[in-house]
């Protein structure tokens, strides 16, 4: 009788207990209980089945990042990747650099063909066209001279004071800063004071400068006709007397043509050095010929619209 009045006691405290202790410390305290020691196992068999269950809690694991657990020895393997944060940080700004970099080059390249396009005259007055001009040699020299390469061509005259060899000067430094890049440009000086700058004077005359340029002249008749395929606006007396000094007004301005001979930009004096030179450049390696310019501007090409 004694022993079963114990026997009660024993299952409400055990029951008391195990309602009291949280689902994640009982797998623990049923680990430490020396239950093989208790005088009634029985009694004790379905609270021990009961904490030998599964907890619903997952338990913490104690392999590393990066790292894996040897099942032969129970011992932990570091992985050779290491997280870090530094690494990570340095790793973000070059790839966000370079990107940042390659889009915005991409960006002036599309910006400088739409320039390109829109001034190449559709839809406008032409800037150039058919001409007959002789250089320093006697040869003769029009505009199928222009194809194939870039030109940049320029209005001046030899007894200019002041404005044409500045200008000159300035183109000089473009063309150096340009070959320097491997970037060829044919550079053109058209007088437009035909009665006095005859080839053998021009020769003279821009021996001064870069020895690239070439200088072209002709009758009054031609240089007139030139220049008014050029929009170039200049004052001349078509007579004048032998030996009589006088100044041309002129339109201070170079022309950039491209390979195809059509205009593509103009260079006033607010063009220094620097500018110049870079937007010469700029022009030049975003080129599209007009076979691939017509393919752009397909409407059924899907990025058709970034060239509108």
């Amino acid at each position: 009788m004694m022993k079963r009045s114990m026997l009660g006691v024993l299952r409400a405290n055990q029951n008391i207990l195990r309602r009291s202790i949280p689902n994640f410390v009982r797998p623990q305290l049923c680990r430490q209980l020396p239950m093989g020691n208790l005088a009634w196992n029985r009694p004790f068999s379905i609270t021990t089945s009961r904490c030998n269950e599964t907890s619903p809690h997952k338990p913490l694991s104690r392999v590393p990042i990066g790292g894996k657990e040897d099942a032969k020895n129970g011992k932990f393997k570091e992985s050779t990747v290491e997280f870090s944060a530094g690494k990570a940080i340095v790793l973000f700004f070059l790839v966000g650099g370079a990107l940042y970099f390659f889009f915005e080059k991409e960006k002036r390249k599309m910006e400088t063909q739409k320039e390109a396009e829109a001034n190449r005259g559709y839809g406008k007055p032409l800037i150039g066209g058919e001409f007959v001009l002789y250089d320093a040699d006697g040869n003769e020299f029009t505009e199928k001279n222009l194809l194939g390469k870039f030109s940049i061509i320029y209005f001046g005259f030899s007894h200019c004071p002041d404005i044409c060899p500045d200008e000159l000067d300035k183109l000089g430094i473009w063309l150096d800063k340009l070959e320097a890049k491997n970037i060829k440009i044919q550079p053109i000086f058209i007088t437009c004071d035909p009665a006095r700058d005859s080839p053998e004077v021009l020769k003279e005359y821009l021996s001064d400068f870069h020895d690239g340029i070439i200088g072209l002249s002709g009758s009054y008749d031609q240089v007139k006709h030139c220049c008014k395929k050029y929009r170039v606006y200049f004052s001349t007396p078509p007579s004048v007397k032998p030996g009589q000094d006088y100044l041309v007004d002129h339109s201070i301005f170079f022309y950039l043509m491209d390979p195809e001979g059509q205009f593509v930009e103009a260079l006033g004096q607010n063009y220094d050095e620097e500018v110049g030179a870079q937007k010469i450049e700029d022009h030049v390696k975003s080129y599209i010929p007009l076979e691939e310019r017509e393919k752009l501007n397909n409407p059924s090409s899907w990025y058709s619209f970034l060239f509108k």
